[in-house]
C-alpha cells in the first residue's frame, strides 16, 4: 500500500549535491581514463567501420531514453529506473559502453534535471563502469558455458541492472553513512531500492534479450562490433 500512494520523487540518478565534493570529485577524477579509452577507441573503429558511428549513437539514444523512465522509490526519495547498458555492453563491450553512458547522463543532466553535473562521475560508474562490465562479463561468461544467446542476454540485462544499483547504493553509503556503519547505512539503501529494481531488473533480462536475439536473427553482423580490431596506426 506504501508503494501505491502518491509520493514525490525528489531525485533521479544521484542528485546534484547530493555527494559531498571531494566524493563527487573523486568518482569523476577515477573515470576520466576510461573516458579517454572510450574515444580512443571510437575513432579508431569508425575507421574501420561507417556503421559503428551510428550504431553507437543508436545506443546512446536508446541508454538515454530506456534510463529516463524513473519509478519512484518513496522510502528515500529517489527512483529506480532500467539502465539499457547490459544491452550496450553485449553490442559493444564495456568500454564503449562507458562513454555511451556519459552521453546519456549529460543530456539528462543538463536538460532533463535528472541526475548533476557534480555526480556525473559516480553515476557514470554505476551506470556505465560497473554495470556495463558486469553485464558484458556476465554475456560472455555464460556464452563460453555454452548457454543459449537467449539466455545469456536475459542474465547480462538482469544483473547489469542490479549491479547498477548495488553500487548507487554503495556510493550513497560510502559518502553518507555518518556515525552509522557502513554496512547498516548500505543495508537500508540496498533493501530500500529491492521493491522497485528487482521486478525493474528481470524485465530489462527481458528487454535485453528480445534486442540481442531480434538483432542476431535480422544482423548478426552487428553483434561483432565490440570486436572490431583496432585500426592501423598511420606512419
Amino acid at each position: 500500500m506504501l508503494l501505491l500512494l502518491p509520493h514525490p520523487a525528489h531525485a533521479m540518478h544521484l542528485a546534484e549535491g547530493l555527494l559531498p565534493f571531494g566524493w563527487a570529485a573523486g568518482w569523476t577524477l577515477s573515470v576520466l581514463p576510461l573516458l579517454a579509452l572510450g574515444v580512443t577507441r571510437l575513432r579508431q573503429r569508425m575507421a574501420q567501420s561507417p556503421l559503428y558511428s551510428p550504431f553507437v549513437a543508436m545506443l546512446a539514444a536508446a541508454v538515454f531514453v530506456v534510463s529516463c523512465m524513473p519509478v519512484p522509490v518513496p522510502i528515500i526519495g529517489t527512483c529506480s529506473h532500467p539502465c539499457g547498458t547490459g544491452l550496450a555492453a553485449v553490442l559493444i563491450g564495456p568500454v564503449m559502453t562507458v562513454l555511451v553512458t556519459f552521453v546519456a547522463l549529460l543530456l539528462q543532466a543538463l536538460f532533463l534535471a535528472h541526475g548533476g553535473l557534480s555526480t556525473l562521475g559516480a553515476d557514470i560508474w554505476s551506470m556505465g563502469v560497473v554495470g556495463g562490465f558486469v553485464g558484458y562479463a556476465i554475456f560472455h561468461g555464460l556464452r563460453s558455458l555454452r548457454a543459449s544467446l537467449g539466455v545469456a542476454a536475459f542474465a547480462a540485462g538482469m544483473l547489469s541492472d542490479w549491479a547498477t544499483y548495488a553500487m548507487t547504493s554503495f556510493e550513497l553509503a560510502s559518502a553518507l553513512h555518518g556515525a552509522q556503519p557502513l554496512g547498516t547505512t548500505l543495508g537500508t539503501l540496498l533493501l530500500s531500492f529491492l521493491p522497485t529494481q528487482l521486478p525493474l531488473g528481470i524485465l530489462e533480462g527481458a528487454f535485453t534479450a528480445g534486442a540481442v536475439v531480434f538483432i542476431s536473427r535480422r544482423r548478426p553482423a552487428l553483434l561483432k562490433f565490440h570486436a572490431l580490431p583496432a585500426a592501423p596506426a598511420t606512419p
